[in-house]
Parts: structure tokens; sequence; C-alpha cells
């Protein structure tokens, strides 16, 4: 059993203003991601420049924020906000999405690819590799709140979290698995995967694929939702059936980039 570290949750005060890791998770990966991809840009013939990328980066903010938000509302709260709709702006109070972000994001980058003429794939291709940034990062903020873990477990490495809704028993600290897999390993195939020229739309797939695949799997041993519980059969959580339709997604565009091409 590993011992939970106590961070606080909260990074720094300044006076009335307490700036929470989970902010400054969301905040550092986005800036992460931005200069990668202004890295990325800097290449010969990548056809970006930096006011392109920080015009994407900007949108792709918006997107997320609203649709992590909208997300989480609609997939796992829904009858406590429309009891208090005023509640739905209180991001303060925590509540958000992956999957609420990723369909922000992706309207996001069908207008955005529209209206620069590059189209959707072309621009999912190119901020695809650095989202897993975000993921890692957003997943450790997890772990420091003590939020979202995992199932009881006998393993040597399962976790006792202090807040008492866990029932005082080790667990799988489903938020580490999270950010090693999502974060580490798919950033590391994301990357390597798009240092050679791919079909369009082929990253992106790749990443969408990856991720589905990999949340499904961390699903059967992360806690679901107390207010949700198991959807059917006794396994099934919100968390994977939202992830079916992205490993769809992501197979469908990573085939069809290889076999237009």
């Amino acid at each position: 059993m590993l011992a939970f570290p106590n961070i606080d949750p909260v990074a720094v005060h300044l006076g009335p203003l307490a700036i929470r890791w989970y902010g400054l998770a969301y905040v550092a990966g986005f800036l992460a991601g931005w200069a990668l991809m202004n890295r990325r840009a800097a290449r010969p013939g990548s056809g970006w420049d930096a006011e392109q990328v920080g015009d994407l980066v900007f949108y792709s903010v918006l997107g997320v924020i609203l649709g992590g938000r909208l997300g989480y509302v609609l997939f796992y709260n829904l009858p406590v906000y429309l009891a208090h709709p005023l509640d739905i702006f209180k991001v303060w109070q925590g509540g958000m999405s992956f999957h609420g972000g990723l369909a922000g994001s992706l309207v996001v980058l069908v207008i955005f690819g529209r209206r620069t003429g590059r189209g959707f794939r072309a621009v999912a291709d190119f901020i695809a590799p650095v989202v897993p940034i975000g993921l890692c990062l957003g997943r450790i903020a997890n772990f420091i709140n003590g939020e979202l873990w995992g199932a009881p477990t006998d393993l040597p490495w399962g976790v006792v979290f202090p807040n008492p809704d866990a029932g005082g028993v080790p667990r799988h600290p489903s938020q580490l698995y999270e950010a090693s897999l999502e974060g580490v390993l798919l950033f590391t195939i994301l990357w390597w995967y798009s240092s050679r020229p791919r079909p369009r739309g082929a990253v992106a797939g790749l990443f969408l694929l990856g991720y589905g695949v990999l949340r499904f799997l961390v699903e059967f041993v992360r806690q679901p939702d107390a207010q949700i519980g198991y959807l059917a059969w006794g396994w099934l959580t919100m968390g994977q059936l939202l992830s079916l339709p992205v490993i769809l997604f992501g197979a469908w565009l990573w085939w069809t980039a290889h076999r237009r091409a």
C-alpha cells in the first residue's frame, strides 16, 4: 500500500484568491502545447506561423473549457444542474468532462479549418500530438485533489485516499494510470508517428483511437461516479460509453485517411 502524499490542492493563496493545482494544470498544458506547436510550425514547409498557432490555441481553450463544462453538466450531473442552473457557472467548484471538452474542441477545429481553408483533418493532425500533455497534467491534478479514484484493490500500490467517500480502503490510483497511458504513452506514440508525413487525418485518427481504447480499459479499475454508478452488466461506466464513439470515429478517420492516400 502506498501513502497518499497529502499535497494541498491549493498551490498558492493570494489573499482571498486560491490558485489550485488543477487550474495550473490546465494553464501548463495549454502553454506546453502552444510551445510544441510553435516548434512544429517552425519546421520548413509546415505551412503554419506563430500567429496562426496562437489563434488555434485561443479558440481551442474556449472549446475545451466550454465543452468540458457542458459535457459534465449533461453527462454526469444533469438533474442537479436542472434544479440549480446557476451552479453551471461555478466552475471553481470542479466538474469537467474530457469527452465534453473533446466535443467542444472538434467543433472549434471544424470552424477553424473552414475559415483558414486548411480543412478539419489538417488542423486536427497538427494539434493532436500535443493534447496528451494536458491529459497527463490534468490527471496528476486529479490525484493531488484526491478525486476520481479507482476501485478497491489489494495490490501493493493501492492508495488510501483521504476523502471519507473513498471508504478508507486501498484503491487503484487510476488517475496515475491515465496520466501514464493517456498522457505519457500516447504522447510518445503520437510524437513519433507525426514526425513523418502521414495521410491527412491519420494522426488525429490515431489520437482518438488510442485515447478511446486506453480510457475504456482504465475504466475497468476506476470507480464510477457515485451519482451514476454502473450503467449496464455491472461494469459499463459512463466513461466507457462515451469512449465508444471516440474509438469508432478515430478508427474511421484513420482508415479513411489511408484509404484516400
